[in-house]
């Protein structure tokens, strides 16, 4: 009885995780898409607790129980990692949600890697066993120590690619060592321990190699690929428990990770080889591309004002600055304040703006802007020539023409906003830096162009002030 109703609870759990996936396709329902997955998870885990039975030889085991200690040790894990997970969602800032995605797959991945330590010397000669724990195994610590750099790298603390001599034949040289020497455990299936721990040795080991060269602009692409590879190895863990909802989680945290890898790599024009070997955004590509000459021209916030006040239709251009500034309250005042007086306003919004995909249509869902008004860089392109003003808020690479004009660029191919066909091109950074992909922007000496320097949230604030004053 008790796992029929466990099978159901896994039946139940895996078609909320479909639908819940289905639904964080739109942005309206991806809250609700959210909690619906999460309900299923509490269902799927709670039924493992009390419904699980032992079974021996295809035969439950009468005599199994599980004691008051245990029950005790795991709801305290659970109330100490749901406190964690609570307070750090709730206190990060959006700045740091890529970082925050990246060590909680990382902590994926390490369960999955603790999952094959464990399980290993239970199924020694089962080969078919041993094949997905070692297999989770090593995916998983290749994914755990891979989301530990990429956090590092994204949080500042690593600025730059490390550059090993040679590192595209060494790493390949370690992931074949690393695949033979799982191969070898799998068929050999060796009891001593020592080689257990020195196959995870090798596989953190390629994970850091994997992931260190790598440039700060495809830390993004980077993520999504370790969470591909965190779904595979808990799909492994399905497979050694006989388990539907870990196989089905698992299956579909790989393959959205996969798609959205390929989707990142596509939006840029970049294979996923060239990500992987390329380190775009590394310091050896800084200043690469031809030279970009001609004078900046300033605005100040009092023009820029008179300019957008008497437009008719105004485009804003989210980027990461205005993330770092936390404007984003502000710019839906802005927006506001323009629709009130019958200026049509839009955002465009580039695939890869930000640090991670979705990153600004969440920052800007948080500030209550309307979906509707969050327009993708397909549909807006076009909009472009008809638009009298586009301001672009911290936004670099996303719209950089040399991406169209310039063979020699890192950026050549990689589709982008075409904010040049604008009337009028207001820029608002803190300075001329370089931007993530560390190259110079040919929208800045644009005659079209006028770069508003400051503070996004300053710089808006006063812009708002100064629209209410007129």
């Amino acid at each position: 009885m008790k796992s029929a109703l466990l099978e159901i609870s896994y039946l139940i759990g895996s078609v909320t995780f479909i639908v819940g996936l289905k639904m964080m396709g739109n942005p309206k329902t991806a809250r609700k898409g959210n909690l619906i997955g999460a309900a299923g998870m509490t269902l799927a885990i709670l039924g493992t607790i009390f419904l699980f039975e032992k079974k021996e030889n295809g035969m439950v085991n009468p005599d199994y129980t599980v004691s008051g200690l245990v029950y005790a040790l795991i709801f305290g894990a659970i109330i100490v990692g749901t406190i964690i997970g609570w307070l750090t969602a709730k206190r990060v800032q959006m700045t740091k949600m890529p970082e925050l995605v990246s060590m909680f797959n990382g902590m994926g991945g390490a369960c999955a890697a603790l999952i094959g330590l464990m399980e290993y010397h239970h199924n020694l000669g089962n080969p078919g066993a041993l094949s997905a724990i070692i297999a989770g195994m090593v995916i998983g610590s290749v994914s755990f120590s891979g989301s530990v750099i990429a956090y590092l790298k994204l949080n500042g603390t690593m600025k730059k690619p490390v550059r090993l001599p040679s590192y595209n034949i060494l790493n390949t040289v370690v992931m074949i060592l690393t695949i033979a020497y799982g191969v070898w455990m799998v068929y050999n299936s060796p009891e001593n321990s020592v080689l257990l721990y020195g196959l995870f040795a090798v596989a953190i080991v390629y994970g850091v190699l994997f992931t260190i060269p790598i440039g700060g602009a495809d830390m993004p692409v980077v993520i999504s690929l370790l969470n591909s590879f965190t779904g595979l190895a808990a799909a492994f863990g399905g497979f050694l428990y006989d388990n539907k909802i870990m196989l089905t989680g698992g299956i579909l945290v790989g393959s959205a990770g996969t798609l959205l890898t390929l989707i990142m790599c596509k939006a840029m024009n970049r294979p996923l080889s060239n990500v992987i070997f390329g380190a775009f955004g590394g310091g050896d590509t800084a200043g690469a591309g031809h030279e970009v000459s001609g004078s900046i021209k300033d605005i100040n916030v009092s023009d820029t004002a008179v300019l957008m006040n008497y437009s008719k239709k105004v485009v804003i251009v989210p980027g990461y600055g205005l993330a770092v500034a936390q404007a984003q309250h502000v710019i839906h005042e802005l927006e506001t304040i323009l629709e009130d007086r019958g200026v049509s306003v839009k955002y465009a919004i580039h695939p890869v703006a930000g640090r991670m995909p979705g990153h600004m249509n969440v920052l800007l869902a948080e500030s209550n802007v309307s979906y509707d008004k969050l327009v993708e860089m397909e549909d807006i392109n076009p909009e472009f020539a008809t638009t009298d003003v586009v301001l672009v808020v911290g936004a670099n690479d996303v719209v950089n023409p040399a991406a169209h004009n310039d063979p020699s660029s890192p950026i050549y191919g990689m589709p982008i906003l075409d904010v040049e066909n604008a009337t009028h091109i207001i820029v608002n950074k803190r300075s001329m830096n370089a931007g993530y992909a560390g190259i110079e922007n040919e929208l800045f000496f644009n005659p079209k162009t006028s770069m508003l320097f400051g503070d996004a949230k300053d710089v808006l604030t006063k812009l708002v002030a100064e629209l209410k004053s007129m």
